[in-house]
């Protein structure tokens, strides 16, 4: 704590969404913004917005001849381009800011293990970067989320199962249609897991689905409908 006061004195740190000076108690909020987070609740609900729209996704691209079962989805934040909050899935994207990611995602993590439809989730898969962008950034912001959510699952991190064959565009502002075309056929399986019983796809934030749509088609493709697979971010997009 005196150490902590010590730094904070000669560097403050500051809340990541209204700026204020951090107390040597306080994280990455102050305790008025902690007590306003945006939390979506989405593990509390098995069909929730997030989930309906992913699944109605996976509905519209499913082969033909095969089910598909329900698959579960949640995110610990909204995330809304006019909410301040939006600084903090944006400070662990694009400011470095891995310990803000961390704490949040072990926040998420509590909260999935908390929730009867994630409970058997034993395999934890980060939606991988290319590797020229993960080495631009230094790290992959869906692969520190994930290693959190797999620790407070007591679940495997599968982080080189999946990979990108190719950097695509940012889909920051692509609409619904172009999300999807960016990401068909990008990532692909380096190596089977062993067997999985349920798998929990990762990523930083859920905007249309595309990317993790494209995910779940990998794996299912390789692994089968026994395997259960669900997807979790640190946020969802509010339009």
């Amino acid at each position: 704590m005196v150490l902590q006061a010590l730094a904070d004195l000669l560097l403050p740190r500051t809340c990541l969404v209204c700026g204020r000076i951090l107390g040597a108690r306080e994280k990455h909020l102050c305790i008025w913004c902690e007590e306003d987070l945006p939390f979506t609740y989405y593990w509390e609900q098995i069909h929730n917005p997030m989930a309906n729209e992913l699944n109605a996704l996976l509905e519209r691209y499913r082969p033909k001849d095969e089910s598909m079962s329900y698959v579960f989805a949640a995110a610990l934040l909204f995330y809304h381009h006019e909410n301040p909050y939006k600084q903090i899935p944006q400070a662990l994207k694009y400011r470095g800011n891995r310990l803000a990611g961390q704490y949040y995602a072990a926040q998420m993590g509590r909260y999935l293990a908390s929730a009867t439809q994630f409970k058997d989730v034993d395999l934890v898969i980060p939606v991988p970067l290319h590797w020229y962008r993960k080495w631009r950034r230094g790290y992959n912001q869906a692969e520190i989320i994930a290693k959190e959510l797999a620790s407070a699952l007591g679940a495997r991190l599968g982080a080189d199962i999946l990979y990108r064959v190719r950097r695509t565009r940012t889909q920051t502002r692509l609409d619904a249609e172009s999300r999807l075309k960016n990401v068909a056929n990008v990532f692909r399986i380096r190596h089977r897991p062993s067997a999985p019983h349920h798998i929990l796809i990762v990523d930083d934030t859920f905007t249309t689905g595309a990317t993790l749509s494209a995910c779940y088609f990998v794996l299912r493709s390789a692994l089968g409908p026994h395997v259960r697979i669900s997807v979790a971010t640190l946020s969802v997009v509010q339009n």
